[in-house]
């Protein structure tokens, strides 16, 4: 499957996620919510077509495909894509890969343990290495190697352009342990991910220079550590090619060749045809075309389905008329027509024919895709306006869409830094809360967002203002050049405009008086809710440690315009309960020990983004909504950028649904499709969407991978945002900290809880709202073993192989 919709260099098993009762806020009862809580779903088991060694023959060649050819073989540049992590799998050490449960597992042809053997003062591990583990060039794997990775990727050395170096930067220092098979590595702070460190490891003459780093590593690896080695590139071909490596001292690989083939998706079901491939990605319509293969048989009759399936027997009738008619221009078009579309079924039927020898196997995909809301400015900048889009979304009717029809599981994912089956997964989604039309409509009516309002002038231009007296005495000016005749008439026409103006003065006063009394009341109101919420008044400095989003300086939703800068958003005092509510809520979903206690952080103008309205809020629109609402003079309405290749149907079928599901509360959307080459580069790490999909990869490190997509942004020195992942712009300084907390939390478990906590909060904030899981479609040749959907588990590259004996010494590029 492409993976259009998953940011390039992300592709990876690491990536470089109380309801409104008659005015009344209250608190829903959250089933198994404890701190203790554990989720118990499962996660898709994977589909490779286990065999075990003695069932798999050794020898012959599998040509796998990818999308591109890799740009880098060096696994920590930014350009590294999946192609990359295919390959490199393949080739050199990863010490933990994740097992069938995403869950970090030690490989034990590369360690025989590992561990922390100290906590205080300092954290250290002490790795011991596998005796038999050698590069391709005969030397030991050893601390050397440990530390030129290390010295290349902590930071410290800017000649080495790295994508990331999280964790290294916490090393203090690595040596030799007790012989030349131990790697002792101290840390200058916590590290809990330091499973996570020197996967892929690199042999110490790549990243013992900034040159060999750099650019050696892009096109070639001398020395390698895997069951393959690197045998060439070759991209006229479009072809990386691996051969069986004789230095490998696990268990041999039961191919003699392994070939990355470029295959455009859309050429896929073709390839497969051809006999070009034998394993592939592939999409829904593949997958249905080798379902009807594997019907239809062998039993000879007609197919029911391709080109020419529909033509009923009226056309047929008609065709064979004119084709064989006395009008001879007519007659050679038809004859020519028939010909082609006679062609075109010999070659589907042939291809049918062909794809009977392939299985899909299916899974789900270790990645999950998620509606963006671009919080930086325009109406998204509100959080109000982007939790009742979330509470618009029927996220189960979405999963079923995608899912559904292909046997999978169809339930919504309930986490940003788990998946369903990893341990430490909890469904965080409470702290939202479920699709509700009336809540959303309560929320945008709130947020001024009303049936009218785009017909409405701003509050800054009413009538009688400066600006209009301005031109009416520019005007009048205008009037004493013209003609006497002109004069008299428009003299009479100026006193009917004073008479108008002065009655327009009048209703101004009695507006200003009406308005004064309302805002005197609202303040009363206001007050009266934080004393109920908070038990006292908030001082000055309280109310400063704002929430900050990334925003513009006019309110949210008042202009189209995007600002680079950071600024506070500043709500009603109205929303005060609201917030402290929200984040109690928040933190019981969490299982938060201090959930009860509301700290100065936690009283921010706004609080923590819920889903709720605070009391007060304007009773909701029908249920039925004609037309966008407005406010100000402008329509609500949402820019939509989804990708337009022909991978990405599935995706723009989600977005249609969307589109339809927000329509029902008021906000209208602009749907843009953009080549999928720009989706990513030009509009979601841009900024320029309002509303996105796109998927992150699964992560066994949440605390290390997660905190880059969902840190807060933070303004640089030029004006800029630097919003590392975070494409949505949303976050607090509170998710940061939990983040940190976890990150340096030793104790397993204690780590697991933090990242649920913030999990809620960004559930809360509403920037991110996952939807599913991907599915995972893999075409594979039926006499292959161990290969296929794999789900969250590496592959094993050694045990990959044909069972027909047959198959194995047959050429890569058989027929069919």
């Amino acid at each position: 499957m492409s993976h259009v919709g998953v940011p390039r260099g992300t592709v990876r098993k690491r990536r470089s996620l109380a309801l409104l009762t008659a005015g009344v806020l209250t608190i829903p009862a959250l089933a198994g919510c404890s701190s203790d809580s554990e989720e118990t779903s499962r996660a898709v088991p994977q589909d490779i077509a286990p065999a075990a060694r003695d069932r798999v023959a050794d020898g012959s060649t599998v040509n796998w495909a990818v999308d591109a050819m890799p740009t880098t073989l060096n696994a920590f540049q930014a350009d590294a894509d999946s192609a990359t992590t295919k390959i490199t799998g393949a080739l050199l050490p990863t010490l933990f890969p994740m097992d069938a449960a995403g869950h970090p597992k030690l490989n034990p042809d590369y360690l025989e343990s590992a561990k922390i053997i100290e906590r205080e003062p300092k954290q250290v591990v002490l790795y011991k290495l596998n005796q038999q583990a050698v590069w391709s060039d005969g030397r030991e794997i050893g601390a050397p190697d440990f530390v030129a990775q290390w010295r290349a990727l902590s930071g410290k050395d800017s000649a080495f352009w790295t994508a990331r170096n999280a964790g290294y930067e916490r090393i203090e220092k690595i040596e030799r342990g007790s012989d030349d098979l131990q790697v002792r590595v101290t840390f200058a702070k916590p590290y809990a991910d330091w499973r996570s460190l020197f996967s892929p490891l690199y042999p110490k003459e790549i990243t013992g220079s900034p040159d060999t780093f750099n650019d050696g590593a892009r096109t070639a690896l001398k020395n390698t550590a895997g069951p393959f080695q690197l045998k060439g590139v070759d991209k006229a071909k479009g072809t990386v090619t691996l051969v069986r490596s004789p230095r490998w001292w696990g268990e041999k690989a039961k191919l003699d060749s392994l070939v990355f083939r470029v295959v455009a998706p859309k050429d896929r079901t073709k390839a497969l045809a051809d006999g070009t491939v034998h394993v592939t990605d592939i999409d829904a319509a593949t997958a249905d075309r080798i379902a009807l293969a594997l019907r239809d048989g062998s039993g000879g009759q007609p197919l029911t389905h391709g080109p020419g399936a529909d033509l009923t027997p009226a056309a047929a009738l008609r065709s064979w008329a004119l084709a064989h008619g006395s009008d001879e221009k007519q007659a050679e078009i038809a004859q020519a027509a028939r010909e082609a579309n006679r062609k075109a079924v010999v070659a589907y039927g042939a291809e049918q024919k062909a794809l009977r020898g392939y299985a899909v196997r299916k899974s789900l995909e270790p990645a999950y895709t998620q509606l963006a809301l671009n919080g930086e400015s325009g109406p998204l900048a509100d959080d109000r306006v982007r939790r009742a889009v979330a509470r618009a979304l029927d996220r189960q009717e979405l999963a079923e869409t995608v899912l559904k029809p292909l046997g999978l599981p169809a339930k919504p994912l309930g986490s940003h830094l788990a998946l369903a089956g990893q341990p430490g997964y909890k469904d965080g989604s409470g702290a939202l809360g479920d699709q509700n039309t009336k809540e959303a409509q309560a929320l945008l009516a709130d947020a001024g967002w009303t049936q009218g309002g785009a017909a409405e002038k701003p509050k800054d231009t009413k009538a009688g203002s400066e600006a209009e007296k301005k031109d009416a005495e520019k005007e009048e000016g205008e009037e004493k050049k013209a003609g006497t005749a002109e004069k008299s008439e428009k003299a009479d026409k100026a006193d009917a405009e004073e008479k108008k103006t002065d009655k327009t003065e009048a209703e101004e006063k009695a507006e200003k008086k009406a308005e004064e009394k309302a805002d005197k009341d609202a303040d009363e109101d206001a007050e009266k809710a934080d004393r109920a919420a908070a038990g006292s008044d908030e001082s000055a400095a309280s109310r400063a440690e704002g929430l900050y989003i990334v925003g513009q300086d006019d309110k949210p939703g008042a202009g189209p315009a995007r600002s680079a800068a950071t600024h506070v958003l500043a709500p009603s005092r109205d929303a005060a309960a609201q917030s402290i509510a929200l984040l109690r809520q928040a933190g019981a979903v969490s299982g938060d020990s201090a959930a009860a206690k509301v700290t100065a952080q936690d009283k921010q103008p706004g609080g923590a983004a819920g889903a709720y309205a605070p009391v007060g809020t304007a009773a909701p629109a029908p249920a039925s909504v004609k037309g966008p609402l407005g406010k100000d003079g402008k329509t609500l309405t949402l820019r939509f950028v989804l990708p337009s290749g022909p991978g990405s149907q599935s995706l723009r079928g989600v977005g249609d649904r969307i589109a339809a599901m927000l329509e029902k509360i008021g906000i209208g959307t602009e749907i843009t499709k953009v080549p999928d080459e720009s989706y990513f580069k030009d509009h979601i790490a841009s900024g320029d969407y309002d509303l996105a999909l796109y998927s992150w990869p699964a992560t066994a490190y949440p605390a290390t991978d997660g905190r880059p997509i969902y840190a807060k942004p933070e303004p640089a020195t030029d004006g800029s945002l630097l919003v590392e992942q975070n494409y949505t712009r949303v976050g607090t300084d509170h998710i940061d900290q939990l983040f940190d907390q976890a990150v340096a939390e030793l104790d397993e478990k204690a780590s697991r809880e933090l990242m649920k906590q913030a999990d809620a909060r960004i559930w809360a904030a509403a920037g991110s709202i996952p939807l599913f899981q991907r599915p995972q479609l893999v075409a594979v040749d039926k006499k292959l073993s161990n290969v296929g959907a794999f789900g969250f588990a590496a592959p094993r590259y050694q045990d990959i192989g044909f069972t027909d004996r047959q198959a194995a010494g047959s050429p890569a590029d058989r027929k069919k």
